[in-house]
């Protein structure tokens, strides 16, 4: 996989960040999200970055998975993002600039 240019990896984290503030998108696809914005395969990321196996990256990002909060904490980490706690989806206040 190839990694995107920097302008385009900028723009990508940014609507990472976006999407992920706005509650649009959920943990598994983030996480697919900035192993894009890294240009990286599964296996890539869970090695070189996460530390983690790639056999939990891929339960885990594929739905079958139920990684630990330290294993959710390091998938996260390289992107200045942490696993916290939210309320439902309709308990969430939607502000807009």
């Amino acid at each position: 996989m190839k990694r995107p240019m920097p302008p385009d990896t900028a723009k990508m984290k940014e609507a990472l960040y976006l999407d992920l503030a706005r509650g649009s998108i959920d943990i598994r696809e983030a996480t697919r999200q900035m192993r894009k914005i890294l240009g990286m395969t599964q296996k890539e990321y869970a090695q070189k970055v996460a530390a983690i196996s790639p056999r939990i990256l891929s339960e885990f990002e594929n739905g079958s998975g139920n990684p630990t909060l330290a294993t959710l904490e390091k998938i996260a980490s390289p992107f200045g993002l942490q696993v916290t706690f939210l309320p439902p989806e309709s308990w969430r206040i939607n502000v807009t600039e």
